[in-house]
């Protein structure tokens, strides 16, 4: 019997009961902060995507290249994630939009109240208090952010050509997650051994709702199929 509360478990069984309980009770305080976030959201009369990724995978890159193709046409705002440094907030200011930089001093995730921060330092920076865009890029990671509600509409898994096409596989919570799927980095196929058919197929086993993408920053393969589902949300 446990000594702590009397139930038939083993006593160190039942530590393991308080941390998931201890779990399960932080996860609950995110996700009702990340409703709240959601309804600010939809009072800028934006629509929120979570960006998840493993580092490197052109999560930056993509959003230049949509801002660059986007960002007369709509207004955008981006909150960037990582664990320090300004670097990735720097390169999406140079292209003219608001943008807020979130460091979670080693913390591998983004969650509800730091975005929740970064929604009110982005609003400080808009002039009329509106935005259609506003992306959220998570720290570089495919485990902890996809436990993680922000307040995003939608949210984008993208694994690069270079990282294999096993990811899905390994990493089944991001996609099952997601709404888009999306494989970057497609002009280094023939450099790599990376079969898109195989991922895919992989992908839409764990969730046969995803939409799939393909696309290279470099080439602007892929990108008009990207930029009409952006527009799609924003009608």
């Amino acid at each position: 019997m446990c000594e702590d509360c009397g139930c038939a478990s083993p006593s160190h069984t039942h530590h393991d009961h308080k941390v998931v309980d201890v779990n399960q009770s932080l996860l609950a305080a995110n996700d009702a902060l990340a409703e709240k976030n959601r309804e600010h959201i939809e009072e800028l009369g934006a629509v929120a995507i979570n960006l998840i990724s493993s580092p490197g995978s052109g999560k930056t890159t993509l959003l230049e290249k949509t801002i660059e193709r986007l960002g007369r046409e709509l207004r955008i705002g981006v909150i960037e994630g990582d664990i320090e440094t300004e670097r990735d907030a720097e390169r999406i200011r140079a292209k003219g939009v608001p943008v807020v930089q979130l460091t979670t001093g080693g913390a591998c995730h983004l969650d509800a109240a730091l975005v929740h921060r970064g929604i009110h330092e982005l609003e400080d920076q808009l002039a009329e208090k509106k935005l259609d865009l506003l992306f959220i890029e998570n720290v570089g990671n495919l485990v902890c952010p996809a436990t993680f509600y922000l307040g995003e509409h939608q949210r984008v898994v993208m694994i690069s050509v270079p990282e294999g096409p096993d990811k899905p596989a390994k990493y089944p919570k991001a996609f099952i997650g997601s709404h888009v799927f999306m494989i970057s980095k497609t002009d280094l196929l023939p450099y790599f051994d990376f079969p898109p058919e195989a991922a895919i197929k992989d992908a839409l086993q764990l969730n046969p709702q995803l939409t799939v993408m393909t696309v290279s920053a470099t080439t602007g393969e892929g990108f008009d199929s990207w930029l009409a589902y952006l527009r799609s949300l924003c009608r």
